[in-house]
C-alpha cells in the first residue's frame, strides 16, 4: 500500500510540475499550444527543470505502481492511483494558487477516508495464475482500445471526451492486469507471452487517447471516464480471475472503501489536467463609462 500511495503522490505531483513548466514555456516567447505549435512548446518545456522533474516523478511512480501490483489486489492499487487526483488538487492549490471549493476539499478528505478503509480491508494479491485465455483477452482488449480512438473521433465533443477518457482508463487497466500476468522476464518466456505485448500496446494506447481527450474535449468528462475505466474493470478481473480477496470478514469494508475512494476521485475530475488559475480582474479607472 505504501508503494501504491507513493505512485499516486508521484503521478499527482508530476501533473502540477508539468503544468507549471508548460505555462512558463508558453509565456517565454509567446508560444501557445495549438495546431503547429505543440512541438515547439514541448521542446521549450523540456528545457524547464520542473517538466523534467515531472517526467522523473512519472517514472518513479510507474515503478512503484508495478511493485504495488505485485503485492496488492488490483482493486486496492486502482483506487490508490485514482487518488492521484486528490494529490493534484492539493498541489495545484499550493503551487498554482488554484482556489479549491469547500466541496473539493471535502472530496480530498473522502478519498483519504476511502483509501484508509481499503488499507484496513485489503488482503494479499490473488494466487491464481492467469490463464492463457486471459492473456490473449488482454491483448485483444489493448487492440480494442486503439480502435476505440478512431470511433470516438466521430462523436460530438462531450461524447468524444467521455469515450476517449474511458478508453484511456481501459488501456491503463490492461496495464494493471498484465503486470500480474507476466511471471518471468526471461527473453524466451517474455517474447512469447501475449500479456507482454498487451502491456505495451495498452499503455501506449492509453496515453494516446488521454492526450487526445484532454486536447479535444472536457477535462472533467475525460477524467471521469478515465477513473471509471481504470478501476472498475481491472478490479473485477482481479477478483474473478486472479483470486484477489480481502481480509476475512472485511469484504464489505473493502467494497465501501473502494466506492468511497472512487467517488471522491470523480468529484475531483477537473484536476485530470492541472487547471489554469483565474487571472486577477483589472479594476476600471474611476469615472470610466
Amino acid at each position: 500500500m505504501v508503494c501504491a500511495l507513493g505512485a499516486a503522490v508521484c503521478f499527482g505531483t508530476a501533473t502540477v510540475f508539468q503544468a507549471v513548466a508548460a505555462r512558463a514555456a508558453a509565456g517565454a516567447d509567446g508560444v501557445q499550444a495549438g495546431p503547429g505549435g505543440d512541438a515547439a512548446l514541448l521542446l521549450r518545456a523540456l528545457r524547464q527543470w520542473r517538466y523534467l522533474l515531472g517526467l522523473g516523478l512519472d517514472g518513479v511512480g510507474f515503478v512503484l505502481q508495478i511493485a504495488a501490483l505485485r503485492s496488492l489486489p488490483i482493486y486496492a492499487v486502482g483506487a490508490a492511483l485514482a487518488s492521484s487526483l486528490a494529490v493534484t488538487a492539493v498541489a495545484a492549490a499550493r503551487l498554482l494558487r488554484v482556489r479549491l471549493s469547500g466541496t473539493e476539499w471535502a472530496a480530498v478528505a473522502v478519498v483519504c477516508a476511502g483509501l484508509a478503509l481499503l488499507g484496513l480491508a485489503s488482503g494479499a494479491e490473488g494466487d491464481k495464475p492467469g490463464s492463457t485465455a486471459l492473456k490473449w483477452a488482454m491483448l485483444a482488449a489493448a487492440l480494442a482500445v486503439l480502435a476505440l480512438g478512431s470511433v470516438a473521433g466521430r462523436l460530438p465533443e462531450r461524447g468524444r471526451a467521455l469515450l476517449l477518457g474511458l478508453g484511456s482508463g481501459l488501456g491503463f487497466g490492461v496495464v494493471e492486469v498484465t503486470v500480474r500476468l507476466i511471471d518471468s522476464l526471461a527473453p524466451a518466456t517474455l517474447f512469447t507471452n501475449p500479456a507482454a505485448y498487451a502491456l505495451v500496446l495498452g499503455g501506449g494506447a492509453a496515453f494516446l487517447l488521454l492526450t487526445t481527450a484532454l486536447q479535444r474535449g472536457s477535462v472533467t468528462t475525460a477524467t471521469a471516464g478515465l477513473v471509471l475505466g481504470e478501476t472498475l474493470g481491472p478490479a473485477a478481473i482481479g477478483v474473478v480471475w486472479l483470486g484477489d480477496r480481502t481480509r476475512d470478514g472485511l469484504a464489505w469494508l473493502a467494497v465501501l472503501g473502494f466506492a468511497v475512494a472512487v467517488a471522491g476521485a470523480l468529484a475531483l475530475a477537473r484536476f485530470g489536467e492541472a487547471p489554469t488559475p483565474e487571472p486577477a480582474q483589472k479594476q476600471e479607472p474611476a469615472g470610466s463609462s
